[in-house]
């Protein structure tokens, strides 16, 4: 880390020499990124909001992974675990959020190389060049970025040669509104809407027990949470479910027979079952409107099929998914798409609109680098507003851009992915294939 003294002018033959790449988020991402430098020789510095690796899959610990062991460590982070004695769990079981953090990130974080270079309780609150806003180009590329962070210490400034930003999105939530915004009166009822993914059978059981739950989404996050409802449901009976859609069908939630990620695909047959079976109501076509308070809860005001209805409940959970916190990089070039807000030219290989599974043609920094020179995107916040990220893709994305940082074209260039239900992916010289 270098801080800025005013006072002093700094000379280097290079502006950049001796600066560490600097990497936003100590997740799964941001730590197979620091260990993929490790290898590679070059300093770094890990900025983390949290009080340790992981925070944000803390928030949700007792959910399961659909992803087996094996696609879900990242191949540079097992191979300095192992110098030290670790051992990988068994590749074909399913862990917890919390299972993944403790048997995992938490032990890669701890690791000599890594643990000296990241720093928790930090909030990055803005990004930009060293002396030049987004509008000035001359020198650019040779200027060190700047980041203004908060940390218990207060509000300083530090530099960096690149950056990485894995700071993920599941702190930044869509909106309950079809349109995009926070729906009219959502402050007046705040109070009554959870957050994705909240612990129902134990941390956050008495806010939900016996009462009328109403979970909105049409995803996985969704349907996980919905199946804790109902494990509730059979402990406490008064518990009424409802799940609210804007579309006619769940198409998210619905894969395919031949699935590769078997729990993936129960996920949907399990939530099917539990509609048919009357445990858990579904409320289809539903866009809503605005909030407003209704005896001790929230009455949700939407349309129908045309028409204004309205759906009362105590406790609304916001399981929307996800969009990337943009704004810290109002003074960074950046070439984004506009559906998806994911690089301009990723976007095309996982636009929701078109893909409807997690499979993606393999991509790393040709696809993720924007006009701003050494900046990259990464891990799902790189994926943007689109649900199908998966931890793979994230760690072979960090592999092929550090692989650029360090000067190795060849081999950042030399981009494999092997995906569930996808075999293997691979792009050379040669062009791109991928197998379905």
């Amino acid at each position: 880390m270098t801080l800025i003294d005013l006072s002093t002018p700094v000379v280097r033959s290079s502006r950049l020499d001796g600066l560490p790449v600097a990497i936003i988020g100590a997740g799964p991402i941001g730590l197979a990124a620091a260990a993929n430098l490790v290898e590679r020789g070059i300093d770094f510095v890990v900025y983390e909001a949290g009080a340790d690796a992981g925070a944000s899959i803390q928030k949700w610990a007792h959910i399961t992974f659909f992803s087996p062991w094996r696609h879900l460590i990242d191949p540079a982070s097992s191979r300095l675990l192992q110098a030290t004695g670790w051992t990988a769990p068994a590749d074909t079981a399913l862990p917890t959020g919390g299972e993944f953090v403790s048997a995992y990130l938490g032990p890669l974080s701890e690791l000599d190389a890594i643990a000296s270079r990241i720093r928790y309780g930090v909030t990055v609150d803005a990004v930009s060049r060293e002396g030049m806003d987004r509008t000035r180009s001359a020198g650019r590329a040779e200027t060190p970025f700047l980041l203004r962070i908060t940390d218990a210490g207060g509000v300083q400034e530090v530099t960096a040669r690149a950056l990485i930003d894995a700071s993920g999105t599941y702190l930044t939530p869509n909106s309950l509104a079809s349109s995009g915004l926070d729906p009219l009166g959502l402050p007046t009822v705040a109070e009554h809407v959870s957050h994705a993914l909240p612990d129902v059978l134990g941390r956050d059981r008495e806010r939900f027990a016996g009462r009328r739950v109403t979970v909105v989404g049409a995803g996985h996050s969704a349907a996980n949470t919905l199946l804790n409802l109902a494990a509730l449901k059979r402990e406490v009976p008064e518990t009424r479910i409802t799940w609210l859609i804007r579309n006619a069908t769940a198409v998210r939630v619905t894969t395919s027979e031949d699935d590769e990620l078997a729990a993936r695909s129960a996920i949907g047959k399990r939530v099917d079952r539990l509609i048919d079976s009357g445990v858990i109501r579904r409320l289809d076509r539903f866009e809503i409107l605005r909030l407003a308070p209704s005896d001790s809860g929230v009455r949700l005001i939407g349309q129908r099929a045309g028409e204004l209805v309205e759906h009362d409940t105590d406790v609304v959970v916001n399981a929307t998914g996800f969009r990337p916190n943009l704004d810290m990089l109002r003074e960074i070039r950046l070439d984004l798409d506009d559906i998806v807000e994911a690089p301009a030219r990723l976007a095309p290989l996982i636009d929701p609109n078109v893909h409807t599974c997690g499979t993606v043609e393999p991509h790393g920094f040709a696809e993720l680098q924007q006009p701003e020179p050494n900046f990259f995107l990464a891990g799902m916040k790189s994926y943007g507003r689109a649900p199908t990220f998966l931890l793979a893709t994230g760690y072979e994305q960090v592999r092929s851009i550090t692989a650029y940082l360090a000067g190795d074209i060849a081999a950042a260039r030399n981009v494999q992915l092997v995906l569930p239900a996808t075999g293997v992916c691979s792009t050379g010289a040669s062009g791109s294939s991928c197998c379905s």
